[in-house]
């Protein structure tokens, strides 16, 4: 299996690929204010980069529970410069934006970047998926009810791998209806995103699951509050080894992509395991 986006693709043949998470925000949930400004955001990604990130996933807009949407103009003004300056200085990078707004994917996209991560699977913006479409990028269709704002308040599922499933799959029919090649489309369940503990590590353990879609998985387990909830309330900061302990699990269960902040950690880590392997 392949997973395209522009004029490049990733095999997807039992490898796990690292994303690793760049927040230019004022508010992320784990990492604040810390890389809101251009140049400690460039300098992050290169670093993500030297730790052997394989993509750099860059978000202007917090997606955590009750979080409030950016102005449009705002998440462009945050996240295009960063864009255009980390194409500049790492050509070959493989770089993702999230969002929902198709105009700041649009102005993203023709800055450099490879891929949208939409955490609303194309349903915020009528048009997302033509924008994707016309500049042949890759997508990253997840699973979320609601909005971030409103996603926590209905957490009822009669069948929650089956229902998840039934969603991307409506979703990888509209993304085609689209424009946009099978090919170029993955899919991500949303943990963290409308789910209880429970619900989460049921997503975790069951990854294999989210397969029956025949396109790429990516699981996005790291820093999130179910994994602190695990580990008795501990702080997002302090997350980063139940994290990897997450992480091991979906390597063995080869899953396709994990988004994580440690990446440097993580990649060690599936080092090991995949040495282990063969």
């Amino acid at each position: 299996m392949l997973f395209k986006f522009k004029n490049r693709s990733l095999p997807c043949n039992g490898r796990t690929y690292v994303a690793g998470i760049l927040n230019v925000t004022p508010d992320s949930f784990s990492d604040g204010s810390r890389y809101f400004s251009r140049k400690n955001a460039v300098r992050r990604a290169l670093e993500l980069l030297d730790d052997g990130a394989d993509i750099i996933d860059i978000g202007g807009e917090s997606t955590r529970p009750g979080s409030d949407p950016v102005e449009t103009a705002e998440e462009i003004r945050r996240v295009v410069p960063v864009v255009c300056e980390l194409r500049k200085k790492r050509p070959d990078a493989v770089i993702s934006v999230d969002t929902m707004k198709s105009d700041v994917a649009e102005e993203s996209l023709d800055a450099g970047a490879d891929i949208i991560n939409d955490v609303s699977a194309l349903r915020n913006s009528h048009d997302m998926g033509a924008v994707i479409a016309r500049y042949g990028a890759g997508v990253i269709l997840m699973h979320m009810r609601g909005t971030p704002k409103t996603m926590q308040s209905d957490l009822k599922y009669r069948n929650l791998i089956g229902e998840i499933n039934f969603f991307l799959k409506d979703a990888i029919g509209r993304a085609v209806e689209a424009g946009i090649n099978f090919e170029k489309i993955a899919v991500d369940p949303g943990i963290g995103f409308g789910k209880s503990i429970g619900q989460n590590l049921q997503i975790v353990s069951g990854i294999r699951k989210f397969r029956k879609n025949r396109r790429p998985v990516l699981a996005g387990p790291s820093r999130k509050s179910f994994i602190g909830q695990v580990l008795g309330g501990v702080p997002a900061e302090e997350r980063d080894w139940g994290t990897a302990g997450a992480v091991a699990y979906l390597a063995m269960e080869k899953v396709d992509f994990v988004r994580v902040h440690d990446v440097k950690g993580i990649v060690r880590m599936l080092k090991v395991i995949s040495a282990l392997r063969k």
